[in-house]
């Protein structure tokens, strides 16, 4: 699959993510979802500067909740909706959801 495919595959599986999110209690806002090729922040080979990745900020009764384990609903929800897709808290990054690329997770 083209890269271009798969950021709109990717774009389409963040929004089931985040209105499933919603319909179980959960508030989100955005965090890294791009990041330039020059920037010095993250991995040289950082699937945010494919489009392929998205950092989510979570949030239930209004506390901004930080931890792995906080994320382990939305992770597991994420890993189950497409075998491309995968879950930060597998590799301790629990806002970190991505999709598949090249090799890349």
């Amino acid at each position: 699959m083209r890269l271009g495919d798969k950021q709109r595959k990717f774009t389409r599986l963040i929004a089931e993510l985040i209105l499933w999110a919603y319909e179980q209690g959960y508030e989100i806002s955005l965090g890294h979802a791009y990041r330039c090729f020059d920037c010095k922040v993250g991995r040289k080979y950082s699937l945010h500067k494919d489009k392929l990745a998205l950092d989510i900020n979570l949030f239930k009764d209004g506390m901004y909740m930080t931890s792995t384990r906080d994320h382990t609903p939305l992770g597991e929800k994420w890993e189950s909706m497409d075998e491309d897709c995968s879950w930060g808290g597998r590799f301790n990054d629990g806002n970190h959801y991505s999709l598949e690329h090249n090799g890349r997770r």
